[in-house]
């Protein structure tokens, strides 16, 4: 199997697609790891099943129809393995495999069969915590969203640790590492920022979508200006950011699948002249994530 990914929008050859099939039951609400199936649990509307498995599979459905190798986890019973991104990520020829929160941790045996045979395999000391949504490729740049200890061992929200930014800085010596700190909040989705793909997301060849309050520090909002240039920038509002507009998927640098409620955005891209393959997504959205979260690229193509 080849490996190659080195930004978020060259065309897409393979990759790995959750499934919603036998979820677990619905968690306790002391037991919610993040605060939108919190708040889907206090507003009675708790993610169905039925609906999950049919937004995945009409997402898969557009993903083949660019002939693209769709590969899918092994199903483990009364276990969400909606987001793939997280439980393992790409970076050039080499996958990397995190030990995340031990709540998702086990999702990663469902992928056993698809990376058995990848020769160019790196299991991340334990220490050094990385979810894949925290990491966003840019070419020669690798953007990492992370928390500090304090904030790290104070929010079940927080996925990487110092630790795993300086695991990918030392991993890739000859690459720009930005580390962003996230602004965390474990009970209000308006506040909280689970993964840096849920505040900001390249799209074609130097294009951003973006949420500028997500960042502790505002000079990391000053950079990233600097690298993208604020004329090519997509801003996005709080109830943006809510509904995850951030979390887009690039198909290629001119293809990207979106939320058929992103009314807004949608026109936006189409203005720019992307096409936008809408598709609705709205029970995903209640576990906390959108497209991103739940594909894992392995390879694309310049």
């Amino acid at each position: 199997m080849n490996l190659n990914v080195n930004n978020e929008t060259d065309k897409l050859v393979s990759v790995v697609l959750g499934i919603a099939n036998d979820l677990d039951d619905k968690p306790d609400i002391d037991n919610c790891i993040d605060p939108k199936t919190r708040e889907s649990i206090i507003n009675d509307n708790y993610p169905d099943e039925i609906d999950c498995i049919d937004e995945i599979e009409r997402f898969a459905n557009i993903l083949l129809k660019y002939n693209i190798q769709v590969l899918r986890p092994k199903n483990i019973k009364n276990l969400n393995q909606i987001f793939s991104r997280d439980i393992a990520f790409v970076i050039e020829n080499k996958l990397f495999i995190p030990e995340i929160i031990k709540e998702r941790n086990f999702e990663k045996k469902g992928i056993d069969e698809i990376i058995n045979d990848i020769e160019h395999k790196i299991y991340i000391p334990k220490e050094a915590k990385i979810e894949g949504g925290d990491i966003i490729l840019y070419n020669d740049i690798i953007f990492i969203g992370y928390s500090k200890i304090s904030s790290f061992n104070n929010y079940k929200v927080s996925r990487t640790n110092e630790k795993g930014l300086e695991f990918i800085r030392n991993s890739f010596p000859n690459k720009e590492i930005y580390g962003f700190e996230l602004i965390k909040d474990d009970h209000d989705p308006y506040k909280n920022i689970l993964h840096l793909d849920c505040t900001m997301q390249p799209i074609g060849n130097n294009q951003l979508i973006l949420y500028e309050n997500g960042f502790k520090n505002k000079n990391d909002v000053e950079l990233i200006n600097k690298i993208f240039g604020k004329n090519n920038i997509i801003k996005i509002n709080n109830k943006e950011l809510y509904n995850l507009n951030t979390n887009i998927f690039s198909i290629d640098n001119q293809t990207i699948v979106s939320n058929t409620s992103f009314k807004k955005l949608n026109t936006t891209l189409e203005s720019l002249g992307y096409k936008v393959e809408k598709t609705k997504y709205d029970e995903i959205s209640k576990f906390g994530g959108l497209f991103r979260c739940t594909t894992l690229p392995l390879e694309r193509k310049a």
